[in-house]
C-alpha cells in the first residue's frame, strides 16, 4: 500500500472568465488555490501545452513561478503528441512550454496521450530519445508518458522504451479499474511489474464520481467516506503510485482534496471491497462513459461542446431534471448543436476514453 502519495494540483479544469473561451482562466481565482494548496504543504503541478490553450502554463508562470522558489515546487508538463510532424517539433514545442512556464527545466517531462495511433508519431519523431535528451542535459528531472490504451501495448512500450520512461501517468479510478475498454488495474500491474512510478489522472474521472445520486452518496457515507474521499484514497492506494492528479476548479474543491491527504490514509481491504462494489452499481447509472477531458473539442470542425452534451445527457439519465432541456437550448444556441455533427469521425482518434463520439452525439439530438 502507498502512504507517501502526495496529492497533484492538475491544472486542466480551471474557473473561466469567458466559459465559452477555454483560455480565459482566472488568474486570480488560480493564484489563490495555488496559494492555499502550497501552505497545506503541497508542491506538484500537473499542466499540459495544450490546457487552456496555454494558458495553464501562463498561470502556473503568473501564479506559482514568479511567486515562489524554484525548489519549492515541481512541475509536470507535456509534449502534444498529436501536433507533432518531424522531429524538430518536439524541441520547438518544448520551447514554447518552458517560455509560458517562465522556467529553464521541468520535473516531469512526458510525451502526451501515448495510444496506438500516437505512439507512431512518437516513433517517427523519435520523441523517446528526444526526452532522453532532454534528461541527460538536465531540461528534464524525469520522464514518460501519459498513457490511455491496452495493457499489451503499454508493456510492449516499457519494453522497447523502458530506459526513456522513469514515470506513467495513468488513468486509474475505481470506476475504471476493471474496465475492458481502459484496463486500469492491468495498466497500473505492467507499471508495477516494470517497476515504474505511477502519476493518477483522473482518479474522480471528470467529477463523474462526485456528481451521483444521493442514494448511492448515502451509501459511501455510512461507510464513513465522502465521495471524493473514496475516489482519491482508491486511487492513491497502490504501492507505485506517487501523486494523486486532481483537477480542481475552484477553492472549495481544493479544499476538500487537500484534506483526504492530510495525512493520506490507504484504502483497508474491506473499504476497497465496498468500494470495486459500488462501482458495478454506479456503472448501470452512467451512459455515455466520458471523462470531460475536452480533446476532442479542438478537432470538432463544427465546434460542437461535446463534453458539455454528454454531461448533460448522462445527468439526464441520472437525475431527470427539467431544466437541463433548457441548458441544451442554450449552449446549443451559442456553439452549435448535437445534429450539426457529419459523423467526419476527427474526435475519435484523440478521445482518451475510446468512445465512438458521433454514434454517442445521436443519443445526445435524440
Amino acid at each position: 500500500m502507498a502512504e507517501d502519495v502526495m496529492f497533484g494540483f492538475g491544472a486542466m479544469r480551471l474557473d473561466l472568465e469567458d466559459e465559452n473561451d477555454p483560455s480565459s482562466v482566472n488568474f486570480d481565482d488560480f493564484a489563490e488555490m495555488i496559494d492555499y494548496y502550497m501552505d497545506q504543504g503541497f508542491d506538484y503541478f500537473d499542466t499540459s501545452y495544450a490546457y487552456h490553450n496555454g494558458s495553464s502554463e501562463v498561470g502556473l508562470r503568473e501564479g506559482l513561478v514568479k511567486r515562489y522558489p524554484r525548489e519549492s515546487f515541481r512541475i509536470a508538463d507535456k509534449i502534444p503528441t498529436w501536433a507533432l510532424t518531424n522531429e524538430e517539433d518536439n524541441q520547438k514545442f518544448v520551447d514554447i512550454m518552458l517560455e509560458r512556464l517562465g522556467t529553464d527545466y521541468f520535473d516531469v517531462l512526458l510525451i502526451h496521450n501515448i495510444n496506438e495511433a500516437f505512439l507512431e508519431i512518437a516513433k517517427n519523431c523519435n520523441s523517446f530519445d528526444y526526452i532522453k535528451k532532454m534528461k541527460e542535459n538536465g531540461i528534464a528531472k524525469k520522464i514518460g508518458i501519459s498513457y490511455h490504451d491496452r495493457a499489451d501495448l503499454l508493456e510492449e512500450i516499457l519494453e522497447k522504451y523502458g530506459d526513456a520512461i522513469d514515470v506513467v501517468q495513468l488513468q486509474l479510478n475505481y470506476l475504471d479499474w476493471e474496465s475492458k475498454l481502459t484496463e486500469s488495474r492491468k495498466n497500473y500491474e505492467i507499471c508495477e511489474k516494470y517497476d515504474k512510478e505511477v502519476i493518477v489522472m483522473e482518479p474522480i474521472k471528470g467529477g463523474t464520481l462526485f456528481n451521483l445520486p444521493d442514494d448511492i452518496k448515502e451509501k459511501f457515507e455510512a461507510k464513513g467516506m465522502s465521495l471524493v474521499e473514496a475516489a482519491l484514497r482508491f486511487a492513491g492506494s497502490h504501492k507505485n503510485v506517487k501523486v494523486v492528479l486532481s483537477g480542481v476548479g475552484n477553492i472549495g474543491q481544493m479544499k476538500e482534496n487537500c484534506e483526504v491527504f492530510k495525512p493520506f490514509e490507504p484504502v483497508s481491504d474491506d473499504e476497497a471491497e465496498f468500494i470495486l462494489s459500488m462501482a458495478d452499481e454506479i456503472k448501470e447509472l452512467i451512459a455515455i462513459p466520458c471523462s470531460y477531458c475536452g480533446y476532442c473539442l479542438k478537432e470538432c470542425p463544427f465546434g460542437i461542446p461535446i463534453p458539455d452534451y454528454f454531461e448533460l445527457y448522462n445527468s439526464n439519465e441520472m437525475f431527470s431534471l427539467p431544466s437541463l432541456f433548457a441548458i441544451y437550448g442554450t449552449t446549443a444556441a451559442a456553439n452549435a448543436p448535437a445534429s450539426a455533427c457529419t459523423e467526419c469521425e476527427s474526435c475519435m482518434e484523440i478521445c482518451t476514453q475510446k468512445l465512438n463520439i458521433p454514434e454517442l452525439l445521436k443519443d445526445v439530438k435524440n
